[in-house]
């Protein structure tokens, strides 16, 4: 005997090798709904094809995805954002750490006497017993420049303190601390 399924697919049916001829040749094992589809004179039965549209099960997977894809967005950013910011501390790290190295280099020279006398004599302008200081009162080059007369007039006709508040400005202009012009 050989088993097959039957149209309905719920399990194996077996086929018994007698015909019922009174039913007109048909096996009596056939369900009735493939009698009357066959006597119709239909050919064989075929299925419809499937709509290509998301299942129920395939919604709620893409739903669940999405939700976790959302729900690791926020953390993620907030990650890189605390990288950037590692990464920006670490080199503000860095320079202060260059600047400490030169502030001790710096406060080593402090320690050498010779140097706290050339710093003495420069900034102090103070000398040594038996020296004798002099202190130029002239601008260094380029520093305060030359007083501009005003325009018309000569230097020799104006007051001497014409010129000397004239010289006074000149000053202040080229160190960029004159608020009057």
């Amino acid at each position: 005997m050989t088993q097959r399924r039957t149209p309905s697919g719920q399990g194996p049916a077996r086929r018994s090798g007698v015909r019922d001829l009174s039913r007109g040749g048909r096996s009596a094992a056939r369900p009735a709904t493939a009698r009357r589809a066959a006597a119709a004179g239909s050919a064989a039965r075929t299925t419809a094809k499937e709509d290509r549209r998301l299942t129920g099960r395939a919604t709620v997977m893409l739903v669940v995805l999405a939700t976790l894809a959302l729900a690791y967005v926020y953390p993620l950013r907030v990650y890189f954002n605390q990288q950037d910011q590692i990464k920006a501390l670490q080199a503000a790290q860095e320079r202060q750490r260059s600047h400490i190295a030169d502030l001790k280099l710096t406060a080593a020279k402090w320690d050498d006497p010779e140097y706290v006398r050339i710093q003495a004599r420069q900034r102090l302008y103070y000398v040594r017993p038996g020296e004798v200081p002099l202190v130029p009162i002239w601008a260094p080059e380029g520093l305060a420049g030359d007083p501009k007369p005003q325009t018309g007039q000569d230097t020799g006709d104006r007051p001497w303190y014409s010129t000397l508040w004239g010289s006074i400005g000149a000053a202040g202009d080229a160190q960029g601390k004159n608020p009057g012009k």
